[in-house]
């Protein structure tokens, strides 16, 4: 089966790729390990940037329905002490470029913006090889294959398409987090409700943090951090969740019990994320036919640009190609160019705000970054 652009993945990046070769009246197939749109929970929310993510929405032609699912009053955001104090109250006055959203929802509205039959679940992509010629073929986890003269991989930190363009493998990044979420916290969890106010919270402290958001309705979403080794986590034995949990609360000893509660009382079982991270600057020379984008390309360290950068990378690749629709490497060469030094930008970006998160001069240096710049998470 042959495809003009073949993507692998339908995360924010390859449905954006899609959608906006769609707009522009290019066909593509989007390949996607999972068996369906709801095989899995999509993750927290999302603040959708103004300068990249809303700019690739644009391009999408989908600001409409990304404006209907906007939550209202999440951009508001919390720092506090250990102890409880409230350093830093911010609240979402409405005029915030940075409107927060569930990442399921963005995604659901970028699949509804697809002809029937683009993305074809259940294709677990397992190996890539060059053709000859500029034409690749990727081989799927049930033996079935895709050859394409346009491949894409849009399929995150572990790519199997990246090894036809580069030999770098993402590294741990010295910080995890761990995470579990408090349901109908208003009423089960009042006093945890009230903690982290109505958008974000964030309590950093020398290695360690806890990071909260308002979800849809009254959900919690919290994430513990921590600037661990993996050996320390891996001698955590995390499917017994009480242990689990309570050897992460001890890292919290002394901490305002309203805090703690947030670790301890969590409604799922933790679960832990550790963060990888690409070599900085990471690059690849033009191999023809094929490119990557989001944390295929750059993954780095969280600092809320993921998801923007790989929808604006999906935007703007599908850009170049409509721009260049007989001479695919120029707009792949236009994108890769424009693409490198911003990733570059980002991820330097989340190594200083990971220095601010867990640094020993949190929270005062993190308070004054937010004052200089009048950024939120």
């Amino acid at each position: 089966m042959q495809t003009p652009v073949t993507i692998i993945g339908a995360g924010l990046g390859g449905l954006t790729l899609a959608r906006v070769l769609h707009v522009h009246g290019i066909p593509a197939a989007v390949y996607e390990a999972e068996s369906s749109p709801s095989a899995r929970t999509q993750g927290g929310m999302l603040d959708i940037h103004d300068y990249n993510g809303q700019l690739a929405l644009q391009a999408a032609g989908l600001m409409d329905e990304f404006h209907a699912i906007v939550l209202e009053g999440r951009q508001a955001m919390r720092v506090l002490d250990r102890d409880g104090t409230v350093l830093l109250d911010k609240a979402d006055d409405g005029t915030g470029g940075r409107p927060e959203v569930q990442r399921g929802d963005l995604r659901q509205i970028l699949l509804d913006s697809l002809p029937d039959g683009t993305v074809r679940w259940g294709h677990r992509a397992g190996s890539t090889r060059a053709l000859g010629g500029g034409r690749h073929e990727v081989t799927f986890a049930d033996g079935s294959t895709v050859a394409t003269s346009l491949l894409v991989g849009a399929d995150g930190a572990w790519s199997r398409v990246r090894p036809l363009l580069s030999t770098a493998i993402p590294e741990y990044a010295g910080t995890s987090v761990v995470e579990t979420y408090l349901f109908d916290a208003d009423t089960r969890h009042p006093a945890a409700a009230k903690t982290v106010g109505g958008g974000s919270m964030i309590v950093p402290a020398p290695g360690k943090e806890i990071f909260a958001h308002r979800e849809s309705g009254d959900t919690l979403h919290i994430y513990v951090g921590l600037s661990k080794p993996q050996d320390w986590f891996a001698d955590i034995d995390f499917t017994d969740a009480a242990a689990a949990t309570a050897r992460i609360a001890q890292e919290f000893g002394g901490w305002a019990p309203e805090l703690a509660a947030l670790i301890t009382d969590g409604d799922t079982a933790p679960v832990l994320r550790p963060h990888y991270a690409l070599p900085a600057g990471h690059r690849w020379d033009r191999v023809p036919g094929v490119t990557l984008l989001g944390d295929a390309a750059h993954l780095a360290t969280p600092n809320g640009e993921g998801a923007n950068l790989a929808m604006l990378d999906g935007a703007e690749l599908g850009k170049a190609l409509a721009a260049h629709p007989d001479d695919v490497e120029a707009a792949l060469t236009e994108y890769e160019q424009a693409m490198f030094p911003r990733s570059t930008e980002a991820a330097a970006e989340g190594t200083h705000l990971i220095e601010l998160l867990f640094g020993d001069d949190v929270p005062h240096s993190l308070i004054a970054a937010f004052i200089e710049e009048g950024q939120t998470l």
